[in-house]
């Protein structure tokens, strides 16, 4: 979550592609009041903040300001390099430099340093798409990993999948950048290619991705009737207009007949909280709490529901996995804990805190993104690094985890490796499962390429080239987009069907 500009009075939330898409600011009522002063004037750097008179009380030895002594080591650090270091210096690199230092010195992957260029890229995706591979990361022990690929987007299209660690983009290794710097060189123009090295969840050899850049629009609500009775609305991401439209989409689905809604945010990395409290203003009573922040001083605020929508009784189910992030986390959160509905699916994917922008202080058109606050459920639980455990834990089989096949060479007898495994996986869910899953090309695994190549009406060779690897993916791809193949889609329809009535 995060809030954008010093009197904004209410919250804004991230869905960031690669940590960084996009940052909206809320117009509903606050969580906090506070005055439209900086936030020097309102105390530790945090919106509603104010001095307390019985608080703790900073020391003039700590006084959150640097001491003449701590500024003359600084200064004194880059007239030693000014001076001395074998090359010439740009002076804005090595200041920038130094307040990636600070940042990260937090190690918080969430509290991040956006310089001018950065932090433009940032504001521009603010509009209703942008250009790139469509995927939300962060930045984990140094290592840029995917926290959720983006619905239709080229990642979740190349198979990448919450948890797969981006290693380098076009042969350039991301050892030691920001995640905004990562953002910068995985972003780019419609049209244009992009390699990355990817490694996925659970292997440990990266493979090449080659993914042609697009754009990524930000249509995020779609509905649909799953059964006669049961309605499910698919949640991509929390934008500007998605509460609204989620009210269309809801009065639409109850005109169909509706008894049982599911809301699915699987791999929703997140976006704008004034979305999700007023999704959860249509289930949770007037007065309920509906979310609790928890700021560095351990003080707690909570939210409640207004009654701005008359509250619906009939079941509800959201379908979570290791990609639904921060805002998805809360709505799963607010359906479990205040609406008493159930949960299906995987682990959320576990991010709690909150976060603010800083951009007026910096003064040159950088900004600062930091970490300020927590977010709890309604009833008082940080599901931070934990996740949310669903009610119903269903894991999807193991070919909905696949990348694209790489394609670099033809895949035949006797030949072993991650490829070849994820030939055979493919293959098995396609129904031409062989004598093995383990990368080794077995005759077995031969005999059941021939048998895919004869149905598909490809050249017979019991060897995978990339015309039948391509083949493969586009079935494996319109089985997946198969509701009847969804197992945790099925689960979610059981479970609601169960409630029914009740």
């Amino acid at each position: 979550m995060t809030f954008k500009g010093r009197s904004v009075l209410a919250l804004v939330l991230l869905a960031l592609l690669a940590g960084s898409l996009f940052t909206m600011a809320a117009t509903g009522s606050p969580l906090w009041e506070k005055s439209p002063s900086s936030a020097s004037q309102s105390g530790a750097g945090k919106p509603g903040a104010t001095p307390s008179a019985s608080g703790p009380q900073a020391s003039p030895a700590d006084d959150g300001k640097l001491s003449g002594r701590e500024l003359d080591k600084v200064e004194k650090t880059y007239e030693l390099i000014e001076s001395n270091y074998l090359s010439k210096v740009d002076k804005d690199k090595v200041v920038d430099g130094a307040i990636h230092g600070m940042l990260e010195a937090l190690d918080d992957p969430y509290t991040t340093y956006m310089d001018q260029e950065e932090a433009q890229q940032f504001a521009e995706t603010i509009n209703s798409s942008f250009q790139g591979i469509g995927a939300e990361c962060s930045l984990v022990d140094g290592v840029v990993v995917v926290t959720a690929p983006i619905k239709g987007s080229p990642a979740e299209k190349a198979g990448i999948r919450s948890g797969d660690a981006i290693l380098s983009v076009n042969g350039e290794k991301l050892d030691g950048l920001t995640l905004n710097q990562a953002v910068m060189k995985i972003r780019g123009p419609k049209g244009t290619q992009v390699k990355l090295s990817i490694r996925k969840v659970g292997s440990t050899a990266p493979q090449e991705l080659v993914l042609v850049r697009d754009d990524i629009p930000l249509e995020t609500v779609y509905a649909e009737m799953v059964t006669d009775t049961i309605g499910k609305i698919e949640i991509s991401q929390f934008s500007t207009d998605t509460a609204e439209r989620f009210t269309e989409e809801l009065n639409g689905l109850e005109k169909k007949g509706m008894k049982g809604l599911i809301i699915d945010v699987r791999d929703d990395p997140g976006g704008l909280l004034d979305c999700v409290l007023d999704i959860a203003e249509h289930f949770v009573p007037k007065g309920k709490t509906v979310l609790q922040v928890e700021d560095r001083d351990g003080k707690r605020s909570s939210e409640a529901a207004k009654g701005k929508y008359p509250v619906k009784t009939y079941p509800v189910t959201v379908l979570i996995n290791g990609g639904s992030a921060s805002a998805s986390e809360i709505l799963a959160g607010i359906v479990k804990e205040a609406v008493g509905g159930q949960l299906v699916g995987e682990k959320s994917f576990g991010k709690g805190t909150v976060q603010v922008t800083y951009e007026k202080e910096m003064g040159d058109g950088s900004n600062i993104k930091m970490t300020i606050m927590k977010w709890l459920t309604p009833n008082g639980n940080w599901i931070h690094k934990k996740g949310i455990e669903p009610d119903v834990k269903v894991e999807q089989p193991a070919v909905y985890n696949l990348t694209a096949f790489s394609k670099e060479k033809t895949l035949k007898a006797d030949t072993v490796g991650d490829e070849v495994k994820k030939l055979q996986v493919m293959l098995a869910a396609l129904g031409y499962a062989a004598d093995r899953q383990d990368g080794y090309f077995s005759k077995a695994t031969a005999e059941k390429v021939k048998a895919y190549q004869t149905a598909k009406k490809l050249p017979v060779t019991g060897e995978a080239d990339a015309k039948t690897l391509t083949s493969l993916e586009e079935s494996v791809t319109t089985m997946l987009r198969d509701p009847k193949n969804d197992a945790q889609l099925n689960a979610a329809i059981a479970a609601t069907k169960s409630r029914i009535g009740k």
